[in-house]
C-alpha cells in the first residue's frame, strides 16, 4: 500500500501523543501506508481564560479538525472520545474507537496523599463541573478554582503553589508520562469518570469508505460496547461540559453494568442510578438508567433555571 493518509489533530503534546499512538497502529497494521500529521489549533485550545461551560462545550474541540477533513487537507481526525459531542454533525462517523485506556481521575498534589488529607480550606484545581460536583459532596469546605490549559500548564501551576492539588484525568498523565504524578486514583463508586473518559476516537468523513475501512482494524468491540451504554445516557438527558454527569460502564461476560450520577457542583448535591443488562444493546441500557436518574429529580439539576 503507497496511500498517504493525512491526520487531524490539536497540538497539545496529550493530543499530539495520541495522534502518534494511531498513526503508529496504523502503520503496523497496513505495512507501507504513508502518514502525515495536519496540527492545528482549535478555539477549545485558544480560549484558556473561561470554562468549557462558559465558551460553549467539548465541541470546541473538534470543529477545526472536522473543517480541515471537509475541505480535504485531512482524512482524519483523532480525539480523546470524552470530547466528542453524543451526535456528530453531519458528513462525519467514527471509524474506530480504540481499547480504552485507565478511564478514572487522577487525585495530584505535592504534599497531600488524598483529599482525606487536605486541610479545611485547601484549594483544588479543576474546571470541571462534574469533578467539582463529586469534591463537593466528599469535602464541602474545599475551595474549588478553575483550571485550563493543558497537562504540562496544570502541573505547572501546582508546581508553582497556586493549588494544593488538581484532578486530571489519569490516563493522560500516563500518557505523557506523568505515571508518578497520580496520588491516588478516584475511582467507581464513589467517584465517577467522564463518560468515555480514557478511550480515543478517529473520526473520518462519513462518505469516505475507504479511510473508515483502514480505520475499522483498530477499533475494540469491548470499549465500543461500554462507552455506547455512556454516550447514550448523556445523549437521553441531552448531557454536555454544561452539566456535572458521569457514567462509567463495566463489561462481564455479555452483561454491562452502568453506573451514573448527575449532580451539582455549587452544592455538592449528586443523584446516583445504576443498572445492568444485555451487552446486545448498550443505548437502552444508556436510556435505562437516564430514566432511572430523572425520576430521582435529574432534571431539577440539568435546568436550574427554566
Amino acid at each position: 500500500m503507497t496511500r498517504t493518509l493525512r491526520i487531524a489533530t490539536r497540538k497539545s503534546p496529550l493530543a499530539l501523543w495520541q495522534t502518534e499512538h494511531v498513526a503508529a497502529r496504523l502503520r503496523e497494521a497496513h505495512p507501507g501506508i504513508a502518514i502525515e500529521l495536519v496540527p492545528l489549533s482549535t478555539r477549545g485550545d485558544v480560549v484558556l481564560d473561561r470554562s468549557l461551560a462558559a465558551i460553549g462545550g467539548k465541541g470546541l474541540f473538534l470543529k477545526e479538525l472536522e473543517e480541515a477533513m471537509q475541505d480535504g487537507r485531512a482524512d482524519l481526525a483523532v480525539h480523546s472520545l470524552k470530547d466528542v459531542p453524543m451526535q456528530l454533525d453531519p458528513g462525519f462517523a467514527l471509524a474506530a474507537i480504540l481499547a480504552r485506556a485507565n478511564p478514572f481521575d487522577a487525585f495530584v498534589s505535592n504534599h497531600h496523599a488524598n483529599f482525606n488529607d487536605l486541610p479545611k480550606g485547601a484549594v483544588v484545581g479543576t474546571s470541571s463541573l462534574r469533578r467539582q460536583a463529586q469534591i463537593r459532596a466528599l469535602r464541602p469546605d474545599l475551595q474549588l478554582r478553575d483550571l485550563r490549559g493543558n497537562v504540562n500548564t496544570r502541573l505547572a501551576k501546582l508546581d508553582a503553589g497556586e493549588f494544593d492539588a488538581i484532578v486530571l484525568a489519569c490516563a493522560g498523565l500516563e500518557r505523557l508520562g506523568f505515571d508518578a504524578r497520580i496520588r491516588a486514583e478516584l475511582a467507581p463508586p464513589q467517584f465517577l469518570p467522564a463518560v468515555a473518559q480514557g478511550a480515543i476516537a478517529i473520526e473520518t468523513r462519513d462518505d469516505d469508505a475507504d479511510v473508515a475501512a483502514l480505520c475499522a482494524v483498530l477499533h475494540d468491540r469491548d470499549t465500543d460496547l461500554r462507552v455506547r451504554a455512556e454516550r447514550a445516557m448523556n445523549l437521553a438527558l441531552h448531557g454536555s461540559c454544561q452539566v456535572p454527569i458521569a457514567g462509567f460502564a463495566t463489561l462481564e461476560g455479555d452483561t454491562l453494568h452502568l453506573r451514573a450520577l448527575v449532580g451539582d457542583a455549587a452544592s455538592g448535591e449528586l443523584l446516583r442510578a445504576e443498572s445492568k443488562a444485555s451487552a446486545q444493546d448498550p443505548e437502552s441500557l444508556g436510556r435505562h438508567v437516564a430514566g432511572q436518574l430523572r425520576t430521582l429529580g435529574a432534571d431539577r439539576l440539568l435546568n436550574p433555571h427554566p
